[in-house]
């Protein structure tokens, strides 16, 4: 078996790889150790309109809610509500992640890859340094499959870039473990929520997501740092003791989020990493489709350039890791700083300057504007701080 680009992996970053390889006349085997696509789901499924529309043509059948606006919560209960456009990237849209990342294998395979579910990596294959293919379990069958090109699309400290020699691994303050309901009889309207704070989710947040007919995503990320104290579920359940009483719960799903900088390198001798396998979840809200997608919207035509020149070295390929962060590096040193200090901020500090902008007009006040409020009683913070947002 032969094709010119494996990709491990066929959430919307590896999917969207796929497809754009395939539509660039590459051979291209997608391969996903589920047996079915898009379950079970892996995060609170939000994304920014905008950003979103950048990058797909919007099939209502995989918006569940189309949102309006943020309520944020300080610790206290302080709250600010912010329309959709100040929110930030996770606001726009709620998907159905089963159905939509389904869709995107759908558009993979329709370009022309073939894809291999219940199909699992097991290794690469090697000549010296050179990755010459990979070795996929299949329903208790093993057999090797050779490529000029491997993506790694595995998620969170992914093997496949372990295998090929990069250090995927997370320190503690960088990656979030993560537990979410989906719930029914839940009072909900179309904003999402954010409540900030130790008591439910420390060096993280918890969530509700509405997800249309008395529905939502209720959710928790807890810093790994923290987790320990008590589990993710045990926060979960309190919270939703707090938020919803009365709610049933139908799905529980658990797993853990990067909130780290990108990782150093993406690449090596014929292989690649994207989505979260290469930690391009956002730092601050742990968002990581748009991010995921782009990158491999990205790697998929370095691809295709490097199947025309014949040169699948970790030099030429580098080309795919400097137009990400060209693109978006910026972004992420300057989310990564704010993450670090918010972690450094008590819950009564955040809860006071949540009180003094009660009375500011919020429908002008972004994010960003938020968080620089949040830092200006520390001038020192500020001045770091500039730099990101010249």
């Amino acid at each position: 078996m032969e094709y010119d680009a494996v990709v491990i992996g066929a959430g919307p970053s590896g999917s969207f790889c796929a497809k754009t390889m395939a539509e660039g006349g590459l051979r291209v085997l997608l391969v996903e150790k589920k047996q079915e696509i898009g379950a079970p789901v892996r995060c609170a499924e939000g994304v920014g309109k905008e950003d979103f529309l950048e990058l797909v043509d919007v099939d209502r059948r995989w918006i569940s809610v189309e949102i309006e606006g943020a309520v944020i919560y300080a610790p206290d209960g302080t709250k600010i509500t912010m329309s959709r456009e100040h929110s930030g990237n996770e606001v726009g849209y709620v998907l159905e992640r089963k159905i939509f990342d389904r869709h995107l294998a759908e558009e993979a395979a329709k370009a022309g890859a073939e894809i291999m579910v219940k199909t699992r990596a097991i290794g690469l294959l090697k000549e010296g340094n050179k990755i010459k293919g990979v070795k996929l379990s299949r329903m208790g069958e093993i057999f090797e499959v050779e490529s000029n090109l491997v993506i790694g699309a595995d998620g969170v400290e992914s093997l496949v870039g372990r295998w090929a020699g990069i250090n995927t691994a997370l320190k503690p303050n960088d990656v979030e473990s993560c537990a979410q309901y989906l719930v029914k009889g839940i009072d909900v309207k179309p904003y999402c929520e954010f409540y900030l704070g130790s008591r439910f989710a420390p060096g993280g947040y918890a969530w509700v997501f509405p997800k249309g007919r008395d529905m939502a995503n209720v959710g928790l990320g807890v810093l790994g740092k923290y987790s320990g104290e008590k589990k993710p579920i045990e926060y979960l359940n309190e919270f939703l003791e707090f938020r919803c009483p009365e709610a049933k719960v139908v799905e529980l799903i658990v797993g853990a989020v990067p909130v780290a900088m990108p990782v150093e390198p993406m690449v090596a001798d014929g292989l690649m990493l994207v989505g979260d396998a290469a930690h391009l979840a956002d730092p601050i809200t742990g968002g990581g489709i748009l991010n995921g997608m782009d990158s491999g919207r990205i790697a998929g035509k370095v691809a295709i350039e490097a199947k025309r020149r014949d040169d699948f070295s970790a030099g030429f390929l580098k080309r795919y890791e400097k137009e990400f962060m060209e693109k978006h590096g910026k972004i992420f040193k300057r989310n990564y700083f704010i993450k670090e200090k918010l972690m450094g901020m008590s819950d009564e500090e955040i809860s006071e300057i949540f009180r003094a902008l009660k009375d500011v007009n919020i429908e002008d006040l972004s994010v960003f504007g938020l968080i620089k409020e949040m830092f200006r009683k520390n001038p020192k913070i500020l001045f770091e701080l500039r730099k990101y947002f010249l």
